[in-house]
């Protein structure tokens, strides 16, 4: 009698309505560099590595609990054109050149006016099987400089 209620009970669990719902999980949308603007996120690409440049390397004393700090610009690209990437840490590691790396949930991060990808720690950078198109090298973003225009609201200034 108890294995007719255990039996029951485990198909209450399995119906539909009985489940938690999760929210559905969405597709990637992958898009090329040219496609990137600043001030957005949630970026996939899939891009091949040219360069990477360790900018700085330090190891804190602080604390037993911090470890090193580690950070590279590199140059990555499509066909459609070139960003430089900031890696971070163990990102270093996997930013070597030749290599065809997927870059998942990244954000565009503004430096001095330039726009830099990023991945952060809801993002993940993976390699992939080497891709077959050519970087088109002569359409870097990360060379635009953007300018930062505060709005006002509708106040007229300078009187």
């Amino acid at each position: 009698m108890s294995s007719d209620n255990n039996s029951t009970a485990s198909s209450q669990q399995q119906k539909p309505g009985n489940t938690p719902t999760k929210p559905p999980l969405r597709k990637p949308t992958f898009i090329k560099v040219d496609q990137l603007k600043p001030g957005t996120s949630g970026h996939t690409l899939t891009v091949k590595v040219l360069s990477s440049n360790t900018v700085l390397k330090r190891g804190r004393v602080v604390s037993q609990n911090l470890r090193n700090t580690r950070i590279a610009e590199c140059l990555i690209g499509d066909e459609t054109g070139t960003i430089i990437f900031t890696a971070r840490n163990d990102q270093v590691d996997i930013m070597k050149p030749g290599t065809t790396i997927i870059v998942r949930n990244a954000k565009i991060e503004m430096f001095k006016g330039t726009m830099r990808l990023v991945v952060d720690k809801w993002g993940l950078i993976e390699v992939t099987e080497p891709a077959d198109f050519t970087v088109k090298e002569d359409n870097n973003l990360s060379l635009i400089e953007y300018e930062l225009v505060n709005v006002t609201d509708g106040g007229q200034t300078g009187q």
